[in-house]
């Protein structure tokens, strides 16, 4: 059993991944800032912990995360958001995440980012570019820590049912991924150590989490 942290604990990702890592017999702290949301998690089975991460700061995490195996940043500002949070929310959030895993001896870290986000940004819509400056340099950040990282990039998330099946490499075309796979590819990247190190865009496809897992890794 593994003590996991999630931040960012009531997005559909999380919510898909905290039953996961309950069924599994893992120990899931869930971390959001609306406390309407406690008994929700609650009822999925994970601690819920009421932190707003927008107006945290590293002190504050790191008592949330001592302790922990593994941390998920897998928060966002939203759809709806403006410039200013995608970079409040999008890369401080998760700079002080890694920085208080750090502080608390926590060496794993899988964190949810963006397909697409190191070619060219289209600067004419401002929050757009916003969201891809804070994915972008929050991944960037990440790497130069002392952390054991693996970074995620999904491709455009539905809500459609789970395949299990995904084309997982360094570089995807474009394409879709239903959010429960997304959430079982970061359960199978916290099972398997020898994916720290490695930033993978991920969409569906034809092979089984597993074994795209372990191509991925092969492939270095």
């Amino acid at each position: 059993m593994s003590r996991i942290v999630i931040i960012g604990g009531h997005g559909k990702i999380s919510r898909i991944l905290t039953s996961q890592l309950v069924e599994n017999g893992d120990e899931v702290v869930s971390v959001f800032r609306n406390a309407d949301h406690s008994s929700e998690i609650s009822a999925l089975g994970a601690e819920p912990v009421v932190c707003d991460i927008e107006t945290a700061s590293v002190d504050d995490l790191v008592p949330i995360l001592t302790g922990a195996d593994a941390v998920v940043f897998a928060a966002g500002a939203g759809p709806n958001s403006g410039a200013e949070r995608k970079h409040t929310v999008d890369y401080e959030g998760s700079v002080k995440s890694m920085q208080a895993a750090e502080r608390a001896g926590v060496k794993r870290f899988v964190q949810v980012s963006a397909m697409g986000i190191d070619g060219e940004v289209d600067t004419s819509d401002d929050v757009w570019a916003a969201y891809v400056a804070a994915k972008r340099n929050a991944d960037i950040e990440l790497k130069k820590t002392s952390l054991d990282w693996t970074i995620l990039r999904p491709g455009a998330l539905t809500d459609d049912e789970p395949t299990g099946l995904v084309t997982l490499a360094t570089e995807t075309e474009r394409g879709s991924i239903p959010r429960a796979d997304v959430a079982s590819l970061i359960a199978a990247a916290l099972t398997f150590p020898e994916t720290a190190g490695f930033t993978w865009e991920a969409i569906s496809g034809e092979t089984p989490i597993p074994a795209a897992i372990a191509a991925a890794v092969a492939a270095g």
